[in-house]
């Protein structure tokens, strides 16, 4: 059976879905929304993306109707989530998904930190040059600002749903959760469930009880957590390395990482590589 299409989900704040079969991007159609005026549970529901963007301005691309690609427009409170603790709101609508896609097709999903939902890879220690995981999905959230406060956030998702087959160049870095499920999945189905989920998770984020319930979550579905990780970020001198092992989430969702010398680093906004388990 396959669910209709919807334009709300009932007793949420996401009264107003909209479904589109092809858009440049549905974060930059509903940053442009918020700028606007916008509601908060605006949410923009795409077939296929032309421009869809990753973190750092990465091109985001997937065949027409096989991906959920998914914006969300909040507006959060200043006085009850910080500029400091947005990153709350990925976890959120990352862990709104997991609960989601376990439920509907059994697959567990987890987080790669920051913004990535994985499953593990099936032949780690066969190739060297094998990640360890193999990404699903993709979140990211980009925030209006005023006065160093929250105006605005839109949050994307880009979901592999029913993919078919990976491409020979994605097959050591991506799946897709009909191959994952050995079934097509209802893309309807699972968008209303992320949305009611994530009304509970983001509502949560009003009180501090909340917040580290959520954090409590990110830590039990965490990929990242336990492994040895290798931080990339850009200085003037080129691409910086640090190695170490990642022991925790802060309470602003930064990743700790401790180095080979014992010292313990907060990571906020950096790309992060899972070595393998002999540490290569």
């Amino acid at each position: 059976m396959t669910t209709d299409r919807f334009n709300a989900v009932e007793h949420t704040r996401f009264t107003d879905v909209k479904w589109v079969s092809q858009i440049g991007s549905t974060n930059t159609e509903l940053l442009s929304l918020a700028r606007k005026g916008g509601h908060e549970g605006n949410v923009l529901i795409a077939d296929m993306q032309t421009a869809g963007r990753g973190r750092r301005g990465r091109v985001w691309t997937a065949p027409p109707g096989t991906s959920l690609m998914m914006s969300i427009l909040l507006r959060p409170a200043p006085q009850t989530l910080q500029l400091a603790n947005a990153s709350l709101i990925t976890s959120a609508l990352a862990i709104s998904t997991i609960e989601a896609v376990q439920a509907l097709t059994g697959v567990e999903l987890r987080v790669k930190w920051p913004n990535d939902l994985v499953v593990d890879s099936p032949n780690e220690t066969e190739k060297d040059t094998d990640p360890g995981y193999r990404k699903v999905a993709g979140i990211l959230s980009e925030t209006l600002l005023t006065n160093a406060t929250i105006d605005a956030l839109v949050i994307g998702m880009g979901l592999n749903v029913n993919w078919g087959y990976v491409p020979s160049e994605l097959e050591q870095v991506a799946t897709s959760l009909d191959l994952l499920a050995n079934s097509n999945i209802d893309r309807n189905d699972l968008a209303y469930r992320i949305l009611r989920n994530f009304e509970l998770h983001y509502e949560e984020l009003s009180g501090e009880e909340g917040q580290a319930r959520t954090l409590q979550r990110l830590r039990k579905h965490s990929a990242t957590l336990g492994r040895r990780v290798v931080i990339l970020s850009e200085a003037k001198s080129g691409t910086e390395r640090l190695y170490g092992l990642a022991i925790d989430v802060d309470d602003s969702g930064r990743l700790i990482v401790q180095d080979d010398e014992g010292t313990a680093h907060a990571i906020s906004v950096a790309d992060i590589e899972h070595l393998r388990l002999d540490g290569r």
